[in-house]
């Protein structure tokens, strides 16, 4: 009983502070209703502010995104600004929104509270990808960036993406900063909101078109080809528009987008889950491309940063590339086009395919590791071109994100969309397919297998187990995973001084094997424990490339399964 009269003291204290009317009546009616499992967990632990910014299910409470928690978190961003940016109320913010059905009430609200606090705001008049919000970031030389967007998260989402002065998304001890100032906002009602209409701009439409201008520059010089068939689909997000544009410039006529798609749709009504990773995402695409005798794929995910390729293979099968696929291919392709000087920097992170270091390394290119996500593949990249003597020329992690030259300081799935184009018709030119393409790659640099694995649990319970395994994991680490040893065990939990600051400490533990490794990491936002599992081998020729994968990924599969057995999960 006194749980149930805690819950119902927090959620009226919530409710009768609470900016939005319509939140605050979901509370008080819950109340009434004596909800006391659905009070519980809305009004559970704070969404909480970290490198991602805020995301979390739309709805009423402490625990939910929504108006209230938008307010005090750009309020918490703002009092960073004004603290930590010299020059705060003279370079703007940037904020833009994805078409969620929720994120043009909280943009404007970030607006609202942003100029308020004398901050000046740059705004799109409609919504835009979140690479054109971090584009125009850098143009402008803004003090931050604020995009509202969940990405390819279900429709009951929606999310805060926050970037820093340097046009890239922010990264520790800054997290943690705002999080405070956050926390040290009183009253949400009391945060002042709707400053002067001289702070808030539109975004010009010049910016925009720049944009298109310097995808253009950054594409390699080819004569190739480009009448061929490609079918394009958004997943109901903001990216069309911006995409199929991006491709006609770019000389592709023949774009065929799947109509049921096209529209931004915050409803996603073709798609239980709009992420292009999901099995049967891509389903009404390959239908259309079947009809136009395509044999290439090409989707962003609704806020248009990400991007899932298909193709054809000679059994007329379709075929979804891997993000370490995607990946490696446009490296070879930027890097074969790549001035030798400054030294070519490829970035990529420790879950994505070691492939890369090989590949970089045949170009006579630098390569790098990060930790997962594009703030720390950014963190690397800008902070080894102060140092001298290398110039970024691509970044990428196997969950489809892409990002090249310094046209976007984020993963990009607009650019990545065209310079796939680009390749695939300097290869037609070739007389080669894509995936002939990968073999000879294979044969190049040897043929590597990347297998996941996730294991989700449930609740508090579930995140403990998960903890529970990862210190049984460090305290007796296997010397053996299958058929193959252990040949060294890297904890990321230790020895960050000693590692450069794109690799701090974090809760990964990675197992080095003879041609393979193997890395495990707890995700950081629900209790899922995610298993990464790479193999190599030489080959040489096409059919052992086929018989050698045939073979390895079985065997990697397995391996994944093994380490599921070791944690006790």
């Amino acid at each position: 009983m006194s749980d149930q009269v805690e819950v119902v003291r927090e959620a009226e204290a919530w409710a009768a502070d609470d900016p939005s009317l319509t939140d605050a009546e979901v509370l008080k009616q819950l109340i009434e209703q004596q909800a006391w499992d659905e009070l519980s967990e809305r009004m559970g632990a704070p969404l909480e502010f970290g490198t991602a910014g805020l995301r979390g299910l739309v709805g009423a409470g402490r625990s939910r995104m929504n108006l209230a928690n938008v307010v005090r978190a750009t309020r918490g961003f703002a009092d960073y600004l004004l603290s930590r940016v010299p020059d705060a109320k003279t370079r703007p913010v940037v904020v833009g929104r994805d078409a969620r059905l929720t994120s043009a009430e909280l943009e404007e609200a970030t607006r609202g509270v942003l100029t308020a606090a004398r901050i000046p705001v740059r705004h799109f008049t409609r919504p835009v990808p979140t690479p054109i919000v971090a584009y125009v970031a850098r143009q402008l030389a803004a003090s931050g960036a604020v995009c509202v967007t969940a990405s390819h998260n279900p429709p009951a989402y929606n999310g805060y993406k926050v970037y820093a002065e340097d046009a890239a998304q922010i990264a520790p001890p800054v997290d943690a900063e705002i999080a405070r100032r956050i926390a040290q906002v009183g009253s949400t009602k009391a945060v002042p909101s709707g400053g002067s209409t001289e702070l808030l701009e539109a975004v010009p439409e010049s910016l925009i078109d720049r944009y298109f201008a310097e995808l253009s520059a950054l594409r390699p010089r080819l004569v190739a080809d480009r009448a061929f068939p490609i079918v394009y689909t958004p997943l109901h997000g903001v990216a069309g528009e911006f995409t199929l544009r991006a491709l006609a410039e770019a000389g592709f006529a023949e774009v065929h987008p799947v109509p049921e798609q096209l529209a931004p749709d915050g409803h996603f009504p073709t798609l239980d889950f709009p992420n292009p990773e999901e099995p049967g995402a891509l389903a009404l695409a390959e239908a259309l491309a079947d009809e136009h005798h395509a044999e290439l794929v090409l989707a962003n995910d609704p806020d248009g940063d990400r991007l899932a390729v298909a193709v054809k293979s000679p059994a007329g099968r379709w075929v979804q590339l891997t993000g370490n696929q995607v990946g490696v291919l446009l490296a070879d392709y930027l890097l074969a086009a790549a001035p030798l000087t400054p030294q070519r920097l490829v970035i990529s992170t420790i879950v994505s395919t070691p492939m890369t270091a090989r590949l970089a390394e045949a170009y006579g290119a630098r390569t790098e590791r990060t930790l997962t996500g594009f703030k720390w593949i950014w963190r690397a990249a800008l902070r080894l071109e102060e140092q001298g003597g290398v110039r970024t020329t691509f970044g990428f992690e196997e969950a489809l994100g892409y990002s090249a030259g310094h046209l976007v300081r984020d993963k990009d799935g607009i650019s990545a969309a065209v310079l796939f184009a680009d390749l695939v018709a300097a290869l037609r030119q070739q007389g080669l397919t894509v995936l002939e393409r990968l073999q000879q790659l294979a044969r190049e640099h040897g043929l590597w297998v990347s297998v996941q694995r996730s294991v989700t649990l449930v609740g508090q319970s579930g995140a403990e187990a998960i903890a529970q395994a990862m210190a049984r994991l460090r305290a007796s680490p296997p010397s053996r995973i299958g058929e193959r040893d252990v040949v060294s065990v890297t904890d990321y939990m230790v020895g960050a001084e000693a590692r450069p600051e794109w690799l701090p400490q974090a809760d990964v533990v990675e197992l080095s094997l003879a041609d393979g490794r193997v890395v495990i990491r707890p995700s950081g936002t629900e209790p899922k424990l995610k298993i990464y599992v790479d193999l190599a081998r030489d080959v040489h020729d096409a059919l052992t490339v086929i018989g050698v994968e045939c073979e390895l990924t079985p065997e990697a599969q397995a391996l994944a399964d093994d380490v599921v057995r070791l944690l006790g999960l």
